[in-house]
């Protein structure tokens, strides 16, 4: 049986004694909760700190929860709502389009699976849930990249490589498919990440109108496309979906 680490013990006991009772606490409170030596619980503090986990109050010198672990707290139940919001919607998606329905959001320079409604058929089939996929050549990154700024920032700082010879890679083309999402709505994927495989992808707001996700179909370039082109009614339902969920977080009609 694997050993826990007791440092990381330390500090989620750490964070969980902040969490509660008083705002602030001071090292001598922190040490004596947690039966840890001052030298022992400061550097903990200090790593905590300087992760943005924790703040220390320059008059007082007492510490309480840091914007970083709220930051990440506010992305877990943004995630949650939006997997919530999305799972009537997706469903319907899945049923009327025959394909696999995804929904993603960015995560560390990729785009992370949150949701995964398998294609109604009897064929075997992996859920997907927690794989990630790259930003610059799936449907999903690239809704995502053409929307959200910070999405942008990354897939241009990040290598971009050639999965197939489909593949846009230069920055200037990329920039080029980018404005071609933001113009038609939508974005597009016809085997430049995968060989065979096809998807369509269209992006999810918020009540601020602020890009939280992207949903899409994927599938068989055969079912998918149509005279090399991806099915309209596809797209459609697509993008109505998008709008759906959107709706649904409050985003408004549009």
């Amino acid at each position: 049986m694997a050993r826990n680490i007791q440092s990381v013990e330390r500090a989620a006991a750490m964070l969980r004694l902040l969490a509660g009772g008083e705002r602030r606490l001071g090292l001598s409170d922190i040490a004596s909760s947690l039966g840890l030596a001052k030298g022992t619980a400061h550097g903990i503090l200090r790593t905590l700190q300087q992760e943005g986990f924790v703040e220390q109050d320059g008059p007082s010198g007492r510490y309480q929860l840091g914007a970083e672990l709220l930051r990440l707290g506010t992305t877990y139940l943004d995630v949650h709502e939006l997997r919530a919001r999305a799972l009537v919607w997706t469903d319907d998606l899945a049923r009327s389009s025959g394909e696999s329905v995804y929904l993603g959001v960015l995560h560390q320079q990729g785009v992370l699976i949150v949701h995964h409604v398998f294609r109604p058929d009897d064929s075997r089939q992996v859920l997907e849930v927690g794989a990630m996929q790259p930003l610059h050549s799936t449907a999903l990154g690239k809704v995502l990249s053409a929307y959200d700024p910070v999405a942008h920032s990354e897939v241009l700082e990040a290598e971009r490589q050639e999965f197939t010879p489909r593949t846009v890679s230069t920055a200037e083309a990329f920039e080029g498919v980018l404005d071609l999402t933001r113009a038609r709505g939508y974005a597009a994927d016809v085997e430049e990440t995968w060989t065979g495989v096809a998807s369509v992808a269209a992006p999810i707001h918020n009540q601020r109108r602020m890009p939280v996700g992207a949903v899409g179909v994927a599938g068989a370039v055969e079912r998918v496309c149509k005279d090399g082109e991806l099915r309209p009614e596809l797209i459609a339902a697509v993008r109505d979906c998008a709008r759906a969920v959107s709706r649904d977080l409050g985003a408004g009609r549009f």
